[in-house]
Parts: structure tokens; C-alpha cells; sequence
């Protein structure tokens, strides 16, 4: 399997888990102190959202690099 079959596939997993999800979410530490033996942390949870433009280019994209032929 060539670099351009991995890369195509990459990209149509990645578009539609894009799809199927809209983005993902992730937690992150803002604030953090010790008072003693007490630890306080304060956490955010951000979340990214994936236009859904963004998933068709992928998938598309992916599908036209295992389709059309290359030059030798």
C-alpha cells in the first residue's frame, strides 16, 4: 500500500468520523493550587466543532486520490 492509499484513507476515516460526530471535546486544567493538604483544580471542558464542510472535503478528497489515476 502506496503513501497516497494511506493518506486517502486517513482522510475518509477522518471526514467521516467528522460527520458522524460534528467535533470532539476535550478537558483542560485552568486553575490549580495546594492550601495545606487540601488540592483544589478547576478543569474546563472545551469542545471543537468540525464544520460539516470541512467532513465532505475530507471524505471527498480521499475518495477522488483513490480513484483518479496517477502519472508515471
Amino acid at each position: 500500500m502506496d503513501a497516497f492509499k494511506i493518506l486517502a484513507l486517513i482522510l475518509i476515516i477522518g471526514g467521516g468520523l467528522g460527520l458522524a460526530y460534528g467535533g470532539f471535546s476535550y478537558t483542560r486544567e485552568t486553575h490549580s493550587t495546594d492550601i495545606g493538604p487540601v488540592h483544589l483544580e478547576m478543569k474546563e471542558e472545551q469542545r471543537v466543532n468540525i464544520p460539516l464542510w470541512a467532513g465532505l472535503a475530507a471524505v471527498i478528497g480521499g475518495g477522488l486520490i483513490l480513484v483518479v489515476p496517477r502519472k508515471s
